[in-house]
């Protein structure tokens, strides 16, 4: 079992009632089954808005026959024929519980995952009938409630490019495994210099700045017709317009397949909110966060590309800690 503590004193901590104290006196609220180490608005507002919104839309249990988190999951981590079994394993990031999920369904660890925005409370919805087996915190990643060299297995996806330093946090995530632990993250990489030529990255310094309810309306309001968009160019064997230039999610590389109708909508409408929304976005090449994973002080095992899911790939290093 991992110990509690105060991140910004290293005190224990101790529940009693619905706070968290430590020796000196210091209290942390414990609100809708979380504990809470952050202020209630951060530069994470847009994901609690949207995960709160969208909670069930990515939990593979929330679709018949759905496996898309599972097979990304697994193929990122590796971690399919290990026994996991009372495993301390932490999860940075874990936004509605889409991984979350995946651990606690597929395996036996013992899973404690932070967020910094209120993407938490959709999580516990999706994951708390777990008990014990599920812990979790509002907490920075440079902040988070755990002593260091505690964790057997760390894994952060779909985080890092959207926090502030990015090596920051890889060397935060490296702190907390046990020396000979597994860290592996993954990252929205940049595969050369026209990474940044596109809808998205011209169009984000004004996005990120509208309310979550105007940017959300606007999405919604367009998606019908940015789908048709997208499919018109696909068909002609145009996808690089269609991927680079129209202002929404790309449909073939980030969206499961066999999806119907509407769950297509739903998917495009969240994702693309997802691309405009956050304050943050600073994807980095592969080799670079495999530099940054060493310096962190872990010996790296793997980095590059891996495939999932009807040839979808995602940028992976993954490391082991040095003793």
């Amino acid at each position: 079992m991992v110990s509690i503590i105060n991140p910004f004193t290293q005190k224990l901590l101790v529940q009693s009632g619905d706070t968290l104290k430590d020796e000196d006196g210091n209290v942390f609220k414990i609100t809708n089954g979380v504990s809470r180490f952050v202020e209630e608005h951060n530069y994470t507002d847009n994901f609690g808005f949207q995960w709160n919104k969208f909670q069930k839309t990515q939990i593979d249990r929330e679709r018949k026959n759905a496996t898309f988190s599972k097979e990304r999951f697994f193929a990122a981590t590796n971690w399919d024929k290990e026994d996991l079994s009372g495993k301390d394993i932490l999860e940075a990031g874990s936004g509605a519980g889409r991984f979350t999920q995946i651990v606690l369904d597929h395996t036996k660890g013992n899973l404690y995952s932070i967020d910094y925005s209120d993407a938490v409370s959709a999580n516990y919805r999706n994951n708390s009938h777990h008990g014990d087996r599920l812990k979790l915190f509002q907490a920075s990643i440079y902040d988070m409630p755990f002593p260091d060299n505690s964790f057997d297995k760390v894994f952060c996806f779909g985080v890092l490019q959207h926090t502030p330093d990015f090596k920051k946090s890889v060397q935060c995530l490296v702190n907390k495994a046990k020396p000979g632990a597994e860290i592996v993250v993954d990252f929205y990489p940049i595969k050369g210099w026209y990474t940044k030529i596109s809808a998205k990255y011209m169009l984000r310094p004004f996005t990120k700045k509208m309310t979550h309810e105007k940017l959300l309306g606007k999405i919604e309001r367009n998606t019908n017709r940015l789908i048709k968009t997208y499919r018109f160019f696909d068909k002609l064997k145009l996808g690089i317009i269609a991927h680079r230039f129209i202002p929404m999610c790309d449909i073939n590389r980030t969206i499961p397949a066999n999806l119907s109708k509407e769950e297509l909508r739903e998917w495009v409408v969240l994702d693309t909110f997802d691309m405009f929304s956050p304050a943050y976005d600073n994807p980095q090449r592969i080799k670079t966060v495999k530099k940054w994973m060493e310096e962190s002080g872990s010996e790296v095992r793997f980095s590059g590309f891996v495939k999932y899911s009807n040839n979808l790939r995602m940028a992976i290093v993954r490391g082991i800690k040095k003793t």
